[in-house]
């Protein structure tokens, strides 16, 4: 079996039923909008966040979910989408999933105004439901996830990202809506409890080591072959990266930050970057922070009682940083 599909396995029914209503969530009177969500509905991904929702809820509640876990799961899949929808658009990007994206079927000015509609549709099922504690959850993460977009642009200009501004715009960009699915599961059904901040700790260390695992796949790892070098060609500062020109001579450091900056398309020197940043331990300081952030997820759930749902979260945390892509 799959990683994915035994994680999955305790909660089938639930994953079945969510689709069912999250395709409800996205209904419209406007044919067009129909067609664009069906579009981007056929075309899911692992689906990782509403099972993070699901998994979380039945783990600290001894088994039990109920409409508002439904729900909680349906407003976190359309914020995602609607933020994927906007990324295409600023990113200029024709493909997502190896599917076309929206603004490159339909053109930008369609996509902005279809994640508008997306984070528009998320916002009102939980008022519509007095979800209000719900909405507060996800606000924040769209306020964070905004926030951090706009730090690491703000850095990647001066190039002088240090090892904790980096941890806050990861945590910012990438962490903070896995904190706000498992942080939902948690309210969902144990409203007002002291299991929604420790499982919004718990979904935040994971988002964490999970964007760790993404900044080392850039220097190729064994599983995927050849070295990628895209986040150095866009200029992005990650952790191997920020590791070495805070550990190598000042000389070497220039010729980083001159390569990073100045010759980027460069594949022969984003090469040579990639093998100085490997010789440094820019990787391996990485795998090691990554594996520290996995521990401290464990450490944050290990005293809830064993459930088939403990298990697959935990088969989860070893996913994340085990995965091929």
């Amino acid at each position: 079996m799959k990683p994915i599909a035994q994680i999955k396995a305790p909660i089938n029914f639930e994953m079945e039923l969510f689709e069912k209503k999250f395709l409800l969530s996205m209904s419209s009177k406007v044919a067009l909008l129909n067609r664009i969500t069906h579009y981007v509905v056929n075309r899911k991904g692992k689906q990782m966040r509403p099972m993070f929702v699901f998994l979380v809820a039945k783990m600290v509640s001894g088994g039990e979910v109920n409409d508002r876990t439904y729900r909680g799961a349906s407003v976190i899949e359309l914020i995602h989408t609607a933020t994927l929808v906007h990324d295409d658009v600023v990113d200029d990007s024709n493909r997502r999933r190896g599917f076309f994206s929206i603004n490159a079927l339909w053109k930008n000015k369609i996509a902005v105004l279809v994640g508008d509609y997306l984070l528009s549709k998320g916002l009102l099922l939980s008022i519509d439901n007095n979800d209000f504690d719900l909405l507060k959850i996800i606000s924040v993460a769209v306020r964070e996830m905004s926030e951090g977009e706009l730090l690491q642009i703000e850095k990647a200009r001066k190039l002088d990202i240090t090892e904790e501004i980096y941890y806050e715009i990861i945590r910012q960009k990438t962490a903070t809506l896995i904190a706000a699915c498992c942080s939902l599961g948690a309210a969902s059904v144990k409203p007002e409890s002291d299991h929604i901040e420790r499982m919004r700790k718990f979904g935040e260390v994971i988002g964490m080591a999970f964007q760790i695992k993404d900044d080392l796949f850039d220097y190729g790892e064994e599983q995927i072959g050849k070295p990628t070098g895209i986040d150095i060609k866009e200029q992005k500062m990650t952790l191997p990266l920020i590791y070495t020109l805070n550990t190598v001579s000042e000389k070497d450091r220039r010729w980083l930050i001159n390569s990073v900056k100045n010759h980027n398309k460069d594949k022969k020197r984003v090469k040579e970057v990639i093998q100085l940043v490997k010789d440094a331990g820019g990787l391996d300081y990485a795998v090691t922070k990554m594996k520290e952030f996995q521990q401290q997820a464990f450490n944050l759930i290990k005293d809830y009682p064993d459930s088939p749902y403990k298990e697959s979260l935990e088969l989860m945390m070893t996913y994340v940083i085990d995965r091929k892509k």
